[in-house]
């Protein structure tokens, strides 16, 4: 019986004194230490386990209520210890309920058959008429939906990972539904077939049907005023609440939906925030924010991404319906009344202003801003490498990383530079120098995936482009040597060899998780075959390629040095590391003093416009001082300037350090 008995009739007379009922005393059983006065006006039917009513809740204003079951209706309810129920307009039917729960001024809580609790839905993300459809569940992580939404080339691969999924739905149904420990649950309208994990709070939410709410001590969530969400999971730490609607959609860990926000067949994985606006068949990988109202994200794949007022995208030509998708690939941004016409591709850390409906593919033109000028899109390639901004996001997405769960679902590369985006970068340079040989150097003017880029941007793009290289080698390199001494050039050789041949030719972005693209084969190859079978297996081995990327990167790092300036391994010698420093140091103090140009813009006069009200020239510095504060004081300007000192030490160091070896 679980440490339960059966009353006793003592305390069966003091609950009917008491105005409780129930058909059949002999199904309700208690622990040892039940108090029969905490039960008022409860009607009771089916399995009824109680624990013991020994805490008393103190509510904000000093109000106190002590645990108990009044004025409510319970079928089929296992009900733990301190547990407050009270002012249940309906029922609670075929819920386990568990220690330290308030529970209060609910109409009905219910459980009716068996049920996944969310789990198996399906959601079609991307393209509204399915056909990238991903069934969620509790452990679905950014980069599992990436090749399941992305990967229909692959029948057999998306057959075994839906059977994978079917599995984990089936082994986590129930009949039952369950209230973790510690949960609060306060002026709530309609919960049906809903699991919701401990610590969980939910406070003046409307509806929620169909759905896993994997709060946990470490990381709560709280589900808020006016919510109404149905076919969904929430994850640990996410807060929902400012009426927000949430239908067939997933919610990452640390996520922040409020303030009204519409969401559809939709995936928001880790801190995601979405306020105000609409997301429509939205794969939204980590850090993907939208604040504002009239901005609709649609049927497009986003990442540490910044939609600005108004955004929005068109799926729909009108012609065979909403069948039309976009990537946006890591670290771009949107600016105030952007639009795109899908289909299209967009570069990683690229900026998108204005009108944009020539399905361009830009993604080997990263760091680019795309501006729309009469009515068509150009490029400017790499010029968002100098743009104070951009530096600014890498700094704060690690900061802004409000995980608390120690289990993380997503796994999260914060990097700037990776082989991921450097690989873009070469390829970058390829397509501008190929460009240039068959059009010419002197035209004004260069076509590029229905796109235009003038001359002045095409060569600016190739310097920045090749800074960018010297500069993430040159971090690589001095990484792998820093904190060593040699004795002669055979110590560097022996330092510079790999260890591991893992990471040599393409790397992906699986939305988050940053990794060669051949190990990533392998685990679908073994998916395929059958060798891996659980969704735990898949989390492992995409943990395990976040734990070593800094050892994959350096593999292929080393080989592209090699190439890049031209050395050879077994010939390498102190004075080639000297070179690459040395070419390194320019790079990154020139990129440095390039954003600290573009910081300075943010302190010219003409941005202390609307400052100093009523008053003269020297009252307007003032006053924009004062609130902005004075630029050679500025938190980032300082970090930049300090940033520049440290890499010169730094290298200057290496320099020292290897510059007597022969």
């Amino acid at each position: 019986m679980n440490n339960h008995r059966n009353l006793t009739q003592s305390e069966i007379e003091t609950l009917l004194h008491n105005g409780s009922v129930c058909n059949d005393w002999g199904q309700v059983v208690v622990k040892d230490g039940f108090k029969p006065q905490y039960i008022k006006n409860a009607q009771f039917s089916g399995s009824i386990k109680l624990g013991r009513f020994e805490k008393e809740f103190t509510l904000p204003g000093g109000l106190k209520k002590h645990s108990g079951v009044y004025n409510a209706v319970l079928h089929n309810c296992t009900v733990g210890d301190n547990v407050l129920i009270e002012n249940i307009q309906n029922y609670i039917a075929n819920y386990s309920i568990g220690d330290n729960c308030f529970i209060q001024n609910v109409d009905v809580i219910l459980v009716d058959g068996k049920t996944s609790f969310g789990n198996g839905v399906k959601v079609n993300v991307l393209n509204e008429n399915g056909g990238r459809e991903v069934y969620i569940n509790d452990k679905l992580s950014a980069h599992f939906a990436y090749i399941y939404s992305l990967y229909r080339h692959r029948p057999k691969l998306i057959e075994r990972m839906k059977a994978i999924t079917d599995y984990y739905c089936e082994k986590h149904s129930s009949d039952i539904g369950t209230i973790g420990n510690n949960c609060k649950i306060l002026n709530v309208g309609y919960i049906k077939n809903l699991r919701i994990g401990p610590f969980c709070n939910i406070t003046g939410s409307m509806k929620l049907k169909n759905g896993s709410i994997n709060s946990n001590e470490s990381a709560p969530v709280y589900i808020g005023r006016n919510v109404i969400a149905e076919d969904f999971i929430i994850s640990s730490g996410t807060r929902i609440a400012g009426g927000s609607f949430i239908t067939r959609c997933f919610i990452g860990q640390a996520c922040y939906i409020d303030h009204g926000y519409s969401a559809s067949d939709s995936l928001f994985f880790s801190n995601c925030h979405g306020e105000n606006g609409e997301a429509c068949a939205l794969f939204a990988g980590p850090f993907t924010v939208t604040h504002h109202k009239s901005t609709l994200l649609i049927s497009g794949m986003f990442s540490f991404m910044n939609a600005g007022s108004g955004s929005n995208q068109s799926n729909h030509m009108y012609k065979l319906g909403p069948i039309h998708q976009g990537i946006i690939e890591r670290g771009a941004k949107t600016t105030s009344n952007s639009y795109i016409l899908w289909p299209s591709k967009v570069g990683a850390f690229s900026l998108i202003m204005g009108r944009h409906s020539q399905h361009s593919d830009t993604s080997n033109l990263p760091f680019s801003y795309l501006v729309e000028k009469h009515n068509s899109t150009y490029i400017s390639p790499g010029i968002n490498l100098k743009s104070v901004g951009t530096i600014r996001d890498a700094k704060k997405w690690p900061e802004r990383d409000m995980r608390k769960d120690p289990k993380k679902l997503d796994c999260i590369n914060f990097n700037l530079l990776s082989p991921y985006t450097i690989q873009k970068v070469f390829a970058g340079i390829k397509i501008l120098k190929n460009l240039q040989q068959t059009t010419g150097e002197t035209s004004e003017i260069y076509t590029y995936q229905s796109c235009i880029i003038q001359n002045h941007s095409l060569k600016r793009g190739l310097q920045l482009y090749e800074i960018i290289i010297h500069k993430f080698l040159g971090n690589s390199i001095i990484k792998r040597l820093e904190n060593t001494k040699f004795k002669n050039n055979n110590e560097i050789r022996e330092r510079l060899k790999p260890d591991t041949s893992i990471g040599l030719g393409e790397w992906v972005d699986l939305s988050g998780l940053i990794a060669p693209k051949s190990e990533i084969d392998i685990l679908l190859d073994k998916i395929e075959s059958g060798e891996i079978t659980k969704l735990k297996d898949i989390n492992s081995v995409f943990h395990k390629l976040h734990e070593d990327y800094y050892v994959n990167e350096w593999t292929w790092a080393w080989d592209k040095i090699q190439s890049f300036y031209n050395l050879d391994a077994d010939k390498i010698t102190a004075e080639d590391i000297i070179k690459i420093v040395e070419k390194w140091k320019e790079a990154v103090i020139g990129l440095d003093e390039m954003i600290y140009e573009d910081a300075k813009k943010e302190f010219s006069l003409s941005f202390k416009t609307g400052f100093g009200a009523d008053g003269n020239i020297q009252e307007r510095a003032m006053d924009f001082e004062y609130v902005r504060g004075a630029f050679d004081k500025n938190p980032f300007v300082i970090t930049t300037l300090k940033h520049i000192e440290d890499k010169k030490a730094l290298g200057n160091e290496l320099i020292e350090r290897i510059g007597n070896i022969k």
